[in-house]
């Protein structure tokens, strides 16, 4: 279990917006419009907060506005949360849960469960919402392995909004074969979910797109975690379980230790890998979950590191390294725990499986048409999306290979498919990294590549999203239904 801590909250949004801007030509590139803000680093002087965990069966998750201080002792009026907090859920495989999403806001919203195995009912589809002041029930049982999962909303074009003001939370899910590898637990098994805001003058959040931001995702110059700028952490000299998710909008981070040591990577969004990886520093896209381990036994009582996000030119535009937070250790302590070898088996899904291939291309994002600048310009196959559309259809326990395209587009595209899981078969013009093997359900595509994924669909039969989790895109059209039958 996690420690137990008062949550300190978020602060309030601005209404958001998007310009229109009028164009003299046919067609226009603004690659270079406009380039992601940087994070200015904090004092890290408050402590990280350890959400409560909650049990999944008969939870009331209440979406509401929360007046909350978050910046510089400032109270922030509208800040919307679940239950005035980030709450992490956690269950067994086997078990049945059952919540009800209270709607407090003032408009629409519902529950997506990235990462759940789950009916296409339940799963949080941009047409299955709760209206300002409803409910909507999700009850459904957790039929998968190990993982670490997380929720936010799903309304259609209100996404990126939604996120930013903070309505997102952690599920993690056990199973036997992970209890028996006796992983760091309790107070040493810490989420980190990470995010990045922007802040008005009186420490209230601003969220209010231009055109430009639209095209290359919404960046905040605040690096967050779990709702705390810039945080620190007491370890004592032993190793640390650090479940990772980004939940930014659109900031892609290179995870790294400032003191160079390694990140022991041992699970990614499908759960454990087959064997534990150690690098130097690994990517993580919005949507995108890693599992980490850090051995903070080498390190003398009363020093510091920080894990930080390095400059890189594939992670936003080459963005300046920022420390993100602090660990201080502060106890010395004997570890007993061994790192496994071996964690996990994952058998690889066979090509001659396969029943059908289809290709999707994802267009370059800023290419324009028309003469004006205009919502919709984020598209798959040439269509921005259309709720009542069913793009593809796929034969209920089928196999396929889907190939995304991305060879002419000027940004990177997490991709994330809803109900299932796959696994990367091949990366044209990159290569994939060890965290990327076992089971993804959401793959960063850099500019100028392809990447192939293989897919065992489910029997459950009903309709699910593929889109990219660059929420700014996702809104503006860059997402597709596909149906099984």
């Amino acid at each position: 279990m996690f420690i137990k801590k008062t949550f300190v909250a978020l602060s309030s949004v601005a209404t958001a917006t998007i310009v229109i801007w009028s164009l003299g030509c046919a067609k226009m590139d603004m690659t270079t419009t406009t380039a992601p803000v940087n994070i200015i680093e904090g004092i890290f002087d408050t402590p990280l907060l350890i959400p409560t965990v909650l049990n999944p069966q008969n939870l009331v998750l209440e979406a509401k506005t929360t007046p909350a201080t978050w910046l510089q002792g400032k109270i922030s009026p509208n800040t919307q949360l679940f239950n005035g907090s980030l709450p992490v859920i956690r269950a067994n495989q086997g078990d049945r849960v059952n919540i009800d999403l209270k709607n407090s806001l003032t408009e629409a919203t519902n529950i997506h469960w990235h990462g759940m195995l789950i009916p296409a009912l339940m799963d949080g589809h941009p047409k299955d919402i709760a209206a300002a002041g409803a409910q909507r029930n999700y009850n459904f049982a957790i039929n998968q392995r190990a993982a670490t999962t997380w929720f936010h909303p799903h309304p259609h074009m209100a996404t990126g909004k939604q996120v930013f003001n903070g309505l997102a939370g952690m599920f993690i899910v056990n199973d036997a074969i992970e209890t028996a590898l006796n992983l760091p637990s309790g107070e040493r098994e810490v989420p980190l979910v990470i995010s990045d805001k922007r802040f008005n003058a009186d420490g209230s959040l601003h969220y209010a797109p231009t055109m430009a931001e639209v095209m290359t995702g919404y960046f905040g110059d605040k690096s967050l975690i779990n709702n705390v700028v810039a945080p620190f952490l007491n370890v004592k000299t032993r190793f640390y379980r650090f479940r990772a998710v980004n939940a930014s909008n659109a900031r892609i981070y290179d995870l790294a230790l400032s003191n160079g040591a390694n990140l022991i990577i041992i699970g990614n969004d499908g759960g454990l890998l087959e064997k534990p990886v150690s690098l130097t520093h690994a990517l993580l896209s919005p949507g995108e979950r890693l599992d980490i381990l850090i051995d903070f036994s080498k390190m003398s009582v009363g020093t510091e590191a920080f894990l930080q996000s390095n400059a890189n030119s594939i992670a936003n535009h080459g963005a300046t390294t920022f420390k993100m937070l602090k660990f201080k250790v502060n106890a010395a302590e004997n570890e007993t725990f061994s790192l496994p070898t071996t964690l996990s088996t994952i058998t690889p899904i066979s090509i001659s499986d396969s029943k059908r291939n289809r290709a999707f291309a994802l267009p370059a994002a800023h290419a324009m048409t028309g003469g004006a600048m205009h919502t919709g310009m984020h598209t798959i196959n040439g269509k921005a999306y259309d709720m009542n559309r069913i793009d593809e259809t796929v034969t209920a326990g089928d196999t396929e290979i889907w190939e995304i395209d991305n060879s002419v587009g000027d940004e990177p595209h997490p991709m994330h498919l809803h109900g299932v899981q796959f696994q990367v078969l091949e990366k044209t013009g990159g290569t994939i990294q060890p965290y990327e093997k076992g089971w993804k359900d959401t793959i960063l595509i850099q500019k100028a590549e392809k990447v192939k994924i293989i897919v065992r669909f489910p029997t459950e039969k009903g309709v699910f999203l593929m889109h990219c989790h660059n929420l700014e895109h996702e809104d503006d059209g860059m997402m597709m239904n596909f149906e099984i039958k």
